[in-house]
């Protein structure tokens, strides 16, 4: 067997039983390969559930407002993703739905691994959707490299066409990498019960002690923090955006010293405006004279 058929045989005894490997539908994929963006699997099937109940179309979601899709993802974090799948649907009730890998790229918010992971799981596309797992993975059993990242993506890409099975469920072999990724081939990999030992060419590597684990297997991203807050901007935007979707509607005023308990308007008054500007820009909020609701369109 090659090595994506030794990976598929690895699959179907030990994947994972995850609610949108039971669908092909496009939405339905579209959703949860947006949910699962920056988000742990059993974090996003909740929400994944209901979502689905509460829009389960295009067309239903595409009637969505702002408010409702920013109240249906509270608690999922990285709200602007609700929009952009919001934004999605309206694009495809309009256009109908992408026939192509590049057709799926077209559409504003939607990138190469989005693009490339809807048409292998809902179209059955000869294509591999590289994002840190697969990277991890065949990074090591392809490349021999302990550790890879978005520079080897160049290498990668081009073995997709040989690695990929010609026919079969070779629109499996990323789910199936996937499983493998965080089941086995962790960051500390567990070799010896490993489906790909016998090919992988990091694994003599591994067994021989010589590669140093990092404490990160991905950087840190820089976030902005304001003066001495403990936490990024990125918090305390998610506590203002809280807050105005359970009041529905806030006084500007009041908004600092309810996200912030060192709160000191002197010192803050700008940031936290700057922060709401922000989310008014992204599309979640709105401004009236001295008052901040959630946006409606």
């Amino acid at each position: 067997m090659t090595i994506a058929e030794t990976l598929l045989a690895w699959y179907r005894a030990h994947g994972r039983d995850l609610p949108w490997r039971h669908t092909r539908n496009p939405y339905h994929i579209l959703v949860s390969e947006v949910m699962l963006q920056q988000t742990q699997v059993d974090r996003v099937k909740p929400f994944y559930r209901a979502w689905l109940k509460q829009f389960p179309t295009w067309k239903a979601c595409a009637l969505a407002s702002n408010a409702d899709v920013i109240h249906a993802w509270a608690g999922l974090g990285y709200n602007r993703r609700a929009l952009m799948v919001r934004d999605v649907a309206r694009h495809i009730t309009q256009h109908g739905v992408p026939a192509s890998e590049s057709d799926w790229r077209a559409i504003k918010g939607i990138g190469p691994y989005t693009a490339s992971a809807v048409s292998a799981f809902a179209q059955k596309k000869r294509t591999l959707p590289i994002d840190t797992n697969i990277r991890r993975v065949l990074g090591r059993v392809l490349l021999g490299k302990p550790f890879s990242d978005v520079r080897d993506d160049e290498q990668l890409a081009p073995l997709a066409d040989t690695f990929l099975p010609k026919r079969g469920a070779y629109y499996d072999v990323p789910q199936a990498i996937f499983d493998l990724a965080g089941m086995i081939c962790t960051k500390t990999p567990d070799c010896a019960h490993c489906p790909l030992k016998q090919s992988c060419l990091a694994r003599a590597q591994f067994e021989s002690g010589s590669v140093i684990i990092p404490k990160r297997s991905i950087a840190i991203a820089k976030e902005r923090h304001h003066r001495d807050k403990p936490h990024p901007d990125r918090i305390y935007r998610g506590r203002i955006l809280k807050l105005v979707r359970e009041e529905k509607k806030v006084s500007l005023d009041t908004i600092g010293p309810q996200i912030d308990t060192s709160y000191k308007s002197q010192l803050d008054k700008l940031w936290i405006e700057a922060m709401i500007d922000r989310l008014i820009k992204d599309g979640l909020l709105s401004k009236k004279s001295n008052t901040v609701k959630l946006s409606i369109h």
